[in-house]
């Protein structure tokens, strides 16, 4: 029998951690609780957690600077979860290395397709590997990606981003079929979690991210020419 997975749920409201705490585990979830951003750090420290659930704004160090120290030590998927839906703060969710991205209030039917979905990802087995280009290669055995032979960080949903748009090298991708095969169920958002993401990975790829093309009016795709061979 598959060992249950734990969940680390940090929100300093109480009453929000209880409901989400009760939920999950009647789904078969373990679930650890943290009331601040340095508590939810120690748990991680002396229990670990196969997904992170993070509030933005909790005392004491908030969600965002949480993330960031997270993912300086650990490889786990973390999904922010805020009162604010603005871009702005979706944007430093993401920059801070955050895998989704859900505003208050939320259903628990839509937060646990999310948790699903990271899982699924997490979890997916890669096949083979594939060397795109002369300074990029993406391991997928190993989920490294190096650019110019440094290793590049980046979270569960950027790897799954690259290496898919990676497999349909040349084929203009609808940020819609993007969110369907990367996300891999109905996301209730917008585009612009597309969008986000794509600029995120092109900058951490530096000039190989320049492969990545917009393609005006549908989406994006990746181009294997290098760059300076374009028209």
């Amino acid at each position: 029998m598959e060992e249950a997975k734990t969940i680390l749920v940090a929100d300093d409201e109480m009453r929000m951690r209880r409901i989400i705490r009760d939920y999950l585990q009647i789904k078969g979830y373990t679930v650890l609780e943290a009331s601040d951003g340095l508590e939810a750090l120690s748990l991680m420290e002396r229990r670990g957690a196969d997904l992170l659930l993070l509030d933005v704004m909790m005392p004491h160090m908030d969600g965002f600077e949480v993330c960031r120290r997270v993912r300086q030590r650990w490889t786990v998927p973390v999904i922010m979860l805020t009162a604010r839906g603005e871009e702005e703060d979706e944007l430093q969710g993401f920059s801070c290395g955050a895998d989704e991205y859900i505003s208050k209030p939320f259903s628990l039917k839509v937060l646990l397709a999310r948790i699903e979905a990271v899982l699924r990802r997490q979890q997916r087995q890669p096949t083979g590997q594939i060397t795109a280009l002369d300074g990029l290669e993406v391991d997928t055995n190993g989920r490294v990606v190096r650019v110019n032979g440094q290793p590049v960080d980046l979270t569960y949903t950027e790897f799954e981003l690259l290496t898919y748009l990676i497999s349909n090298s040349g084929i203009a991708l609808s940020r819609d079929r993007i969110l369907e095969n990367v996300w891999r169920y109905d996301y209730d958002g917008d585009a612009r979690t597309v969008d986000t993401h794509i600029k995120k990975l092109r900058s951490k790829l530096a000039g190989q991210g320049e492969h990545i093309r917009t393609i005006r009016g549908i989406g994006y795709k990746f181009d294997p020419q290098p760059v300076e061979e374009q028209p």
